[in-house]
């Protein structure tokens, strides 16, 4: 029985940035993952491969639409689907083998197989007994589906499935409208096939800044996407070798059927703990199947911790990674920090869209005062010069006191622009904090600047 001052059980983006701390605080480490590979969903069949396919899609909509009007002539390309998945299995490998690296180099032991937790302070994998002083579950989340919804990873898949499709299909129909369906979507889209994307809510996204949601769906039909929104999915039927999709149309009920080659279900995600023995030990899991954790993510046993999708809170690979670090320094004797009121959330389409902090909504409801300064890439120069001009920056702060609130863009880059909102956010910055610092020309950074400028005198280039 080897023993060990932290037990991580789970690989991914929570579980191995957890170890790699408690290894650099001088914690004797150990991780277990029963996959072939670390990294878990995100590395594995998420967000690593979705974006390989992403950029790869994205490329064949340069080629075809924007090419020619740079003056690069040439034969359009074809799509080789066999050497795009080698492409994305590539990216994948490059990545796991990354954190293998990582392992070895800080001493962490990978224990291959799956844990459970028979006992507090042992952990199980298969039938070895291991001791541990404290245990961190990082044990993630899987897909969800609806009653009535079979998934078989061939016709009708989740999105695991839906990266590894043996061809690429002439009609996809997604169930939800939300990050993963709309990502995987924009793919297949550019890839040539008819894509039509059911909803139950009359918005897609859910949760994100109203003008966003109304935008980005323009967009996405522009690229070809369709949707019927207001949608109740009752059932699919699976034939020889396509499926019919059964829906109700809330406004009337009336029912409606749409046949498809492939049907991804976009449902969102569950916290996956089974085999994990929690309820043996008696640690408390809430209604909706997650762990529940105190302020120090410790569960309600000693020396039990629980991070990323197992627990409350955005299932996002960088929250879970926070969490991951922080509970490290908990077990470390340092302070744990994870600020939930900026962590960016971000949809990797093209274009992409990103938010933090507060939408209008929400600080209507709040009944607090404040302003908008927005401003739209059409006014930035990089962006015009790149065929990038859909989409704006958005951003929200205290009517009073100025202090930014949140930020919402759908734009060029935007999941790397939202970050320097996020320090401002961070640090307590006001929105005259931010117009005026000195951003660089041209970039699409500069569109941030014009729109904190909007929530003072007036934006430059507006």
């Amino acid at each position: 029985m080897a023993s060990y001052d932290v037990i991580v059980i789970g690989s991914g983006p929570g579980g191995y940035v957890a170890a790699i701390r408690c290894a650099q605080l001088g914690l004797k480490t150990a991780c277990v993952e029963g996959r072939e590979t670390l990294g878990g969903t995100c590395l594995n069949v998420g967000c690593i491969p979705s974006k390989a396919l992403l950029h790869a899609s994205h490329m064949l909509h340069e080629a075809e639409h924007n090419f020619a009007k740079m003056g690069l002539n040439a034969k359009l390309p074809t799509v080789d689907w066999s050497q795009m998945q080698t492409y994305k299995a590539y990216t994948i490998e490059g990545n796991t083998k990354g954190i293998e690296f990582l392992f070895k180099k800080n001493k962490i032991d990978w224990l291959k197989g799956w844990g459970s937790i028979p006992e507090a302070g042992v952990v199980k994998v298969g039938n070895e007994r291991h001791q541990a002083k404290n245990i961190i579950i990082a044990s993630g989340s899987t897909p969800s589906s609806l009653p009535g919804i079979e998934i078989d990873e061939k016709t009708v898949v989740s999105s695991t499935g839906a990266l590894s499709l043996a061809k690429i299909p002439k009609k996809l129909v997604v169930i939800g409208a939300g990050v993963i369906g709309l990502e995987l979507g924009s793919v297949y889209a550019r890839l040539g096939s008819d894509v039509t994307v059911v909803e139950f809510l009359n918005a897609i996204t859910p949760g994100m800044d109203a003008e966003v949601q109304k935008t980005f769906q323009r967009i996405l039909k522009k690229q070809g996407l369709k949707f019927i929104m207001g949608a109740a999915v009752s059932s699919v039927e699976k034939l020889k070798t396509k499926a019919k999709v059964n829906y109700t149309l809330r406004k009337d009920d009336s029912a409606h059927q749409i046949d498809a080659d492939t049907v991804l279900v976009a449902t969102g995600r569950k916290p996956f703990t089974d085999g994990l023995g929690l309820a043996d030990i008696g640690i408390e899991i809430s209604e909706r199947g997650q762990i529940k954790t105190d302020s120090h993510w410790q569960t309600n046993i000693s020396g039990i911790y629980a991070i990323g999708d197992a627990i409350d809170g955005p299932m996002l690979a960088h929250k879970a990674e926070d969490e991951g670090m922080a509970a490290a320094e908990v077990i470390a004797g340092k302070h744990g920090h994870v600020n939930y009121d900026v962590i960016p959330g971000v949809i990797y389409t093209h274009p992409e869209v990103a938010n933090v902090g507060q939408t209008e909504a929400q600080l209507k409801e709040q009944g607090r005062a404040y302003k908008v300064g927005k401003f739209n890439f059409m006014g930035n120069g990089r962006a015009k010069a790149n065929f990038a001009g859909d989409g704006f920056v958005k951003l929200l702060a205290d009517a009073q006191t100025d202090r930014i609130l949140g930020a919402h863009i759908i734009g060029p880059s935007a999941g790397d622009l939202i970050h320097e909102i996020c320090v401002a956010m961070e640090f307590g910055a006001s929105a005259e904090d931010l117009a005026l610092i000195c951003h660089a020309h041209p970039t699409y950074s500069e569109a941030v600047r014009e729109a904190a400028l909007a929530c003072g005198d007036g934006a430059i280039h507006a």
